[in-house]
């Protein structure tokens, strides 16, 4: 029950963030985003069958943002939850250093089936905000890297 409520503030923090950039900046969307960093966080502290439900109700709040089809970013999410929890049962990705190339990847490939399915059901140009877009795996890995050592600080004993 724990888990699931931290998951919920999680997704409703990453709500807020994302409402908040809009407000503030409508292109800071298309640099940052939140619930890809709720969706991998949990999905390495729980498994891949918890990441594929979360990323699909993330996806699907994040899609409820937008003017296009319901959906596409519920799969991309889905298959998010489902290889952050996978592969990080397989190796450690706990060092900065991984955590970071792990994000990265992640991002990336999630962008790249968004873009993929984006692709598939419009056939109008994407919008990328001036290239903006394509800075968004860089800044989730940045700052969902910084975020998982401070977490690791913060739960670390102190001596």
């Amino acid at each position: 029950m724990k888990d699931i409520l931290n998951t919920a503030a999680a997704t409703l923090a990453a709500f807020i963030l994302y409402s908040l950039l809009g407000r503030i900046d409508p292109p800071l969307l298309l640099v940052l985003n939140a619930f890809s960093l709720v969706v991998i966080f949990f999905s390495m502290l729980k498994g891949e069958l918890f990441g594929v439900v979360l990323g699909a109700l993330c996806g699907l709040l994040q899609d409820s943002f937008s003017m296009g089809v319901f959906g596409v970013a519920g799969l991309s999410k889905t298959l998010l939850g489902f290889m952050a929890g996978y592969v990080s049962r397989k190796m450690n990705v706990i060092p900065f250093f991984r955590n970071f190339i792990f994000i990265f990847v992640l991002a990336a490939g999630e962008l790249a089936v968004w873009a993929f399915l984006y692709a598939l059901v419009f056939s109008e140009r994407m919008i990328t905000g001036n290239a903006l877009f394509f800075f968004q795996p860089l800044a989730t890995a940045v700052l969902g890297s910084s975020i998982f050592a401070l977490a690791r600080r913060l739960k670390a004993p102190q001596t």
